[in-house]
């Protein structure tokens, strides 16, 4: 999961956790304040009728016509009954609701005074009242249809409001999430495209000193030790490769020399071609080397308007001469804007070298000494296919064949410094194009390389 994701998650999951405990809170106190009030109503009933048995002594019509006035639209579906010291029932009101009481439940209030309890939908409240000559027990029950209506009502407005504000808090926590780390993404971007060919690249950095800032400014300073021990490297490789073709040229020169003096017996001339061939093989290798310490983008011009398939017929040429029974097979797909599509921006020598060595690839490789070698176009790309007949590579072997050094199982019994492939990687990557391997069928190895146009 990505940093913006676990942020958008755990802010929107604590806002979430946070808001459902609140709109849990609010609906518990509000429905225990209601309790409260209902309770304290019913009580002030309960007394009043009391207080009325009180005043009135002897329980007539005129008694009940007073209670009843004084009981209408107060509460609903309301029951009382009224008790004496003997627990005799006093006084009943005229509606039909029932009250379960037992002489234990007034044996109770005389105990504690109240009680407030819940049977079915209605709400009993007891009460003992002491006077100076008798006790009195008054059990009043009803039910609270105002309240439990606004409670409904405010539980319904507690859930709509919770799944409404956490869906808008989810996506706008997302949204705004995002846009803080576009810094980071742009951060991201710019590393992600950096490789030894633009080791130049820095990250911009504002003046507001934020956590992002402060990584970039860390950052730009360990690209710029980076960039110059990369450097020295390179300039290393390029002077020391410079500096043993001199010796190596002179080596070369006097064996050769050694070899055309009708002098020299057969024995020593084979042993002086054996180490004439291992001083090539060596100055292959430094110029290989060279080759890779020059190639920089930014000392070449990589925007001249070049012709894929004149670069590649110079480059067969070239390869012709070096291995005479070299057959390739060529073929170009026809296409309406053919022309256009040939054209590519790039610098043409190394083009060529990279062609160049696929090419030579292709020949040491292969089982017949040919290789077919196709143009296409396809959408925006120009692709370049080289294939030859000959043993292919494992997975291991695919996933670094344009690592340096690096040789298949293949490449017993053949010389070579595994850096050619490496070259070709290095002068794609540098023209914005790329180069893959695969096995179409059997035995078939297939190079093409990818021009963006």
């Amino acid at each position: 999961m990505t940093l913006k994701n676990r942020i958008s998650l755990l802010v929107s999951l604590l806002f979430t956790i946070l808001f459902g405990l609140a709109s849990t809170v609010i609906f518990i106190l509000y429905s225990n304040y209601r309790k409260e009030e209902f309770r304290d109503r019913l009580e002030v009933k309960a007394l009043s009728n009391i207080k009325l048995l009180v005043n009135v002594k002897q329980v007539d019509n005129q008694l009940l016509k007073i209670i009843d006035q004084n009981s209408i639209n107060k509460l609903y579906d309301e029951k009382t009954l009224v008790f004496d010291s003997n627990y005799k029932l006093i006084y009943s009101s005229i509606d039909d609701a029932k009250i379960n009481w037992s002489v234990n439940d007034l044996k109770y209030l005389k105990k504690n005074k109240t009680f407030f309890k819940q049977q079915g939908n209605y709400e009993v409240y007891g009460v003992f009242y002491d006077t100076n000559d008798k006790d009195f027990y008054a059990l009043i029950s009803a039910t609270d249809d105002y309240g439990n209506r606004k409670l409904l009502f405010l539980r319904y407005t507690l859930i709509i409001s919770y799944i409404f504000f956490t869906t808008i808090c989810w996506l706008l926590t997302s949204f705004m999430v995002r846009k803080a780390m576009n810094p980071l993404n742009a951060f991201h971007q710019k590393i992600k495209n950096i490789n030894e060919n633009n080791l130049d690249t820095r990250i911009e950095s504002k003046s507001t000193k934020n956590e992002i800032d402060l990584i970039a400014d860390e950052f730009n300073f360990m690209m710029d030790r980076i960039e110059v021990s990369y450097q020295k490297q390179k300039e290393f490789t390029a002077h020391a490769s410079h500096e043993l073709r001199t010796p190596l040229s002179r080596m070369t020169s006097q064996i050769e020399n050694a070899i055309a003096d009708p002098d020299i017996k057969e024995k020593k001339k084979s042993f002086l071609n054996n180490i004439l061939g291992d001083v090539n093989h060596l100055s292959e290798l430094i110029n290989s080397l060279l080759i890779l310490s020059k190639i920089d983008n930014r000392k070449a011009d990589y925007h001249e308007i070049q012709r894929i398939d004149e670069i590649l017929f110079s480059s067969i040429e070239k390869i012709n001469k070096t291995f005479p029974d070299f057959v390739i097979l060529f073929e170009m797909e026809e296409s309406d804007d053919l022309d256009t599509a040939l054209e590519i921006n790039g610098n043409k020598n190394l083009l060529q070298i990279a062609i160049t060595n696929v090419l030579k690839n292709a020949y040491i490789y292969s089982d017949n000494k040919q290789a077919k070698v196709k143009i296409s176009t396809e959408n925006d790309l120009l692709l370049l296919s080289i294939s030859n007949s000959g043993r292919t590579l494992n997975d291991a072997e695919q996933k670094n064949l344009f690592q340096p050094f690096m040789r298949g199982e293949n490449a017993k019994g053949i010389t070579g410094f595994g850096l050619g492939l490496r070259i070709v990687n290095r002068i794609l990557n540098l023209h914005n194009s790329h180069i893959t391997y695969s096995i179409p069928s059997d035995n078939i190895n297939l190079f093409c390389i990818i021009f963006r146009r």
